[in-house]
């Protein structure tokens, strides 16, 4: 499925540059009536990044995303800055119908894994950003892209499995925000090694054929963020080119 995703900065729509605060667009959409559009146009679940929550969970913005879900029939994911239990605690009692956890997942997975064994594996999604070496090795990602961790997206898979994981948001670094195209072999790879796990690719989409190379490697979501924002295809022509595909 296509699942339209929103970053947020103090409740405006932004994109960000390969995780650069640095390097941010801000769009003039409402993030309200922007999900309820994308609702309308066929969206079953939707993507939101709390960008203001992952530099400090302390500014999460709670009461915009709680009206958000509120306002939205779809199903929403949330992520940005999960630190803590009382962080995935307040996002599913304000409605999120999973939580996105990134970094964490990384640097404390007894934590996370304990989470899922609470929570139940269907409510957690691990966002795994990964950069691929020259050897292929894949190097998740940490602390907003500045560093790669020791562990690659292999080992953290297993130990996930152990809990019962079922869903990755799998971000392939180099493509992100550049509209070229997805890592369809990545994913094609990863689906095939790991059938059991519902993968949701992100990064890279900036076209239509981007969206339908994408549906033989097996993905189970595919997040579009910036390109329906700047116009490069309706959120209409997204689905259908999916259920075409």
């Amino acid at each position: 499925m296509i699942i339209p995703a929103l970053d947020l900065i103090n409740g405006e729509v932004v994109r960000l540059y390969q995780g650069d605060y640095a390097q941010k667009t801000t769009y003039s959409f409402d993030p309200v009536t922007q999900f309820q559009h994308y609702q309308q146009a066929g969206a079953e679940w939707l993507h939101l990044v709390d960008l203001d929550g992952a530099k400090d969970t302390s500014a999460r913005q709670l009461t915009t995303i709680a009206k958000l879900i509120a306002e939205t029939n779809a199903k929403i994911q949330v992520g940005g800055g999960i630190r803590s239990e009382d962080d995935v605690k307040q996002l599913l009692d304000i409605g999120a119908e999973r939580v996105v956890i990134g970094s964490l997942a990384v640097k404390q997975p007894e934590l996370v894994a304990e989470w899922m064994r609470t929570y139940g594996p269907e409510r957690i999604v691990l966002a795994l950003d990964i950069n691929i070496d020259d050897s292929g090795n894949k190097h998740v990602a940490i602390s907003g892209w500045q560093e790669s961790s020791a562990m690659t997206l292999e080992q953290l898979i297993e130990h996930y499995l152990e809990v019962g994981l079922k869903h990755v948001l799998c971000t392939d670094i180099s493509r992100d925000g550049t509209l070229k195209g997805s890592n369809v072999d990545l994913y094609t790879e990863m689906s095939a090694k790991y059938p059991q796990i519902a993968w949701q690719s992100s990064g890279g989409i900036g076209q239509l054929t981007d969206i339908s190379d994408l549906k033989p490697a097996g993905v189970a979501g595919v997040i579009v963020g910036r390109a329906l924002l700047e116009g490069k295809f309706t959120a209409e022509e997204a689905f259908q080119c999916w259920q075409d595909a």
